[in-house]
């Protein structure tokens, strides 16, 4: 893939929330009320964030006839780039997350402090816990190694993830940590995210929108 072809494509690393969307339809969550009550995110934030996953060609929506009553229904599924992209998002962030078990393991709460501190960095935990990157049980014993809270988000979803909720179609739970799509695309593909960087997570907006 060339860089002028991922330009457009690399802002969508820029926003976790973005992400916790593009993973609930990765699992087959097709319709925004669904989406919505997945993610834990407001109707009208996914709105517009189906809205700019949309004009980065990271997913497809399509419209379709209801079977009783008429009318249409808008189904959603994420495109081979949006499989692309998720899948090295994931890679980064697991990455991630051993550097952090590793620091845990030596006890090392001045380099966990440094990473958690970082507004960038600590905004990602919501999604690394929705799509299953990082275990519960890890991250709340982690953050009671560093005597920190975890915020409403964080905690909503820990809880959530660790009775099995979260999940609408399928069967899936937020905990889920593997993406299916009906694309077939490599997810070896690469793509280049910045990946190795701790401090380099960008918890900004996606891409120019």
């Amino acid at each position: 893939m060339t860089s002028d072809s991922t330009d457009s494509t690399l802002g969508a690393n820029k926003n976790p929330r973005h992400f916790m969307v593009l993973d609930a339809i990765s699992r087959g969550v097709k319709e925004i009320d669904k989406i919505s009550r997945t993610t834990r995110l407001p109707r009208q934030e996914v709105e517009l964030i189906i809205n700019d996953l949309s004009l980065q060609r990271l997913i497809i929506k399509e419209e379709k006839k209801r079977r009783f009553f008429g009318g249409k229904k808008v189904d959603i599924r994420i495109s081979d780039t949006g499989t692309r992209i998720l899948h090295s998002k994931k890679q980064e962030l697991e990455q991630q997350t051993e550097q952090l078990r590793q620091w845990q393991r030596n006890g090392d709460t001045a380099q966990l402090q440094s990473y958690m501190e970082s507004d960038n960095n600590r905004s990602w935990m919501p999604f690394m816990l929705f799509s299953g990157i990082m275990n519960v049980l890890f991250f709340t014993s982690m953050m009671s190694m560093m005597g920190m809270a975890l915020n409403p988000m964080e905690s909503q979803i820990a809880q959530e993830s660790s009775s099995g909720g979260g999940g609408e179609e399928g069967g899936e739970g937020a905990g889920t940590a593997d993406t299916e799509t009906d694309s077939g695309a490599g997810a070896g593909d690469a793509v280049d995210t910045g990946g190795g960087d701790f401090g380099g997570f960008d918890g900004g907006g996606f891409g120019d929108f």
